[in-house]
């Protein structure tokens, strides 16, 4: 019980699902995988294509032939928290090489693309929250409670990868500078960082005074020495600083500036 327990940590959600219904149920995995993927395959055929349904129907035939041809090996390490850093960072790895490339593991992966299309929250946020779900419940009908929150570690290192891998390493910052001096800063900042910048006009609500403000993108290494160049000119400036996943266009690069 313990060893195919583990298996739903090794495995995406809708298998996860099938391994608890075939515990259950007595029946095969295989049965439950393909009814369970079923709906979501549809759904991933109306909303995004054809050719996006092909392509995960052909990543859960392989997934599902591999999954019951190596379920039949010995482990390689019986280390319990070994096994669930390792095969988080294979596992994150690889279903976001297959999200990035415009596939699908599985069904629950389909709902969390197109609802981070429309919603604040990354492909591997919502799959991590759909996981907590199943594996609580599988704690309290098949499996114990130790093995669910080795799951439950898995899948937030896992969905960190997913996230890296669809979204690149890199860390972008965007960054919006109100100042009494915004050329004094922007000056500097073009000089030192060699980032483009954007003037935004703006208007204070108590003085009625118009403001220049000032918008860019930077990466993570550069924040720093952004930081420290306002802080120089303009103690008092108000800096507002926003994660974000990717930018494209206007010839910006994403490597650190020179």
């Amino acid at each position: 019980m313990q060893k195919e327990g583990l298996d739903i940590f090794g495995n995406k959600e809708v298998i996860g699902l099938s391994i608890i219904a075939a515990e259950l149920t007595g029946m095969t995995m295989s049965i439950f995988l393909i009814i369970l993927n079923l709906p979501f395959l549809y759904i991933g055929y109306r909303k995004i294509g054809t050719k996006f349904t092909i392509h995960t129907l052909y990543g859960v035939i392989v997934l599902s032939v591999c999954t019951a041809y190596l379920h039949h090996f010995e482990p390689v390490t019986d280390d319990l928290f070994l096994a669930t850093i390792i095969g988080a960072v294979i596992l994150g790895t690889g279903v976001g090489l297959v999200i990035r490339t415009g596939g699908s593991l599985d069904g629950t992966e389909i709902i969390a693309i197109l609802v981070s299309k429309k919603r604040p929250v990354s492909v591997g946020q919502f799959i991590m929250i759909v996981n907590v779900f199943i594996f609580i419940l599988a704690a309290l009908l098949v499996f114990s409670l130790e093995t669910a929150m080795y799951s439950i570690i898995t899948y937030y290192i896992a969905y960190k990868m997913i996230d890296i891998v669809v979204e690149g390493m890199e860390e972008l910052k965007s960054v919006t500078i109100i100042s009494d001096v915004p050329e004094e800063i922007s000056d500097a900042l073009i000089k030192q960082l060699g980032r483009g910048m954007t003037y935004i006009q703006g208007q204070g609500v108590f003085t009625g005074e118009p403001k220049k403000i000032i918008y860019t993108i930077v990466t993570r290494i550069e924040l720093s020495a952004l930081r420290s160049i306002v802080e120089d000119i303009d103690p008092n400036a108000l800096v507002a600083i926003e994660n974000i996943a990717d930018v494209s266009g206007s010839n910006f690069d994403k490597g650190p500036a020179h």
